[in-house]
């Protein structure tokens, strides 16, 4: 059990049935009135955030989240295929369940696949990923004058911006929360 009075940023609960993370928190103490705790939380299944007050002593069974490292196969239509690194088991997951960052991993990494009493609910990316440029325009000399950016395509179809002197086959560093160029690999 987790009482309102001790949430953390990151820390899972159960409430009314729902999966809930702290997001952030925010222990209020008024001039008049009793104490309350303000705390931003996502649903951890369905992913919607909403901002809710709790009272300190409330308290709520905590509910534990398996993160587990899975290496992605392949794809077959709307499954997608991971294997599980200890068992070898192959898990099929539905494409709605992968997020938009998911466009940047490639056969055989290796990504988190999180889930809540065997029940899977998301997968995350390895926040970091090197990748090689597949198509792009070619950059000129004498174009490093200003930060400009053009569209590159990498090889696993996703595509971002990145700098004028990257050509195709590089190997460039992608963020895959924010999908931003970091630099060469």
């Amino acid at each position: 059990m987790v009482s309102a009075g001790d949430f953390r940023n990151g820390v899972t609960f159960e409430m009314d049935g729902n999966v809930l993370q702290i997001i952030e928190f925010q222990h209020v103490k008024p001039g008049k009135g009793a104490a309350f705790v303000r705390a931003k939380v996502r649903n951890v299944i369905t992913g919607s955030v909403v901002e809710r007050t709790f009272n300190p002593s409330e308290k709520f069974p905590t509910a534990f989240v398996d993160r587990k490292d899975m290496e992605y196969s392949y794809n077959d239509g709307d499954l997608y295929y991971f294997m599980d690194l200890e068992t070898y088991d192959l898990i099929p997951i539905n494409q709605n369940i992968l997020t938009d960052s998911f466009k940047f991993v490639k056969e055989n990494m290796v990504c988190k696949v999180l889930s809540y009493k065997g029940s899977v609910f998301g997968v995350e990316p390895p926040t970091f990923v090197e990748l090689q440029v597949t198509q792009t325009d070619p950059g000129f000399k004498g174009d490093t004058a200003t930060n400009t950016t053009k569209p590159a395509t990498l090889e696993t179809g996703a595509e971002v911006k990145v700098p004028l002197f990257i050509d195709e086959g590089e190997m460039i560093q992608i963020d895959t929360r924010t999908g931003e160029y970091l630099g060469r690999a």
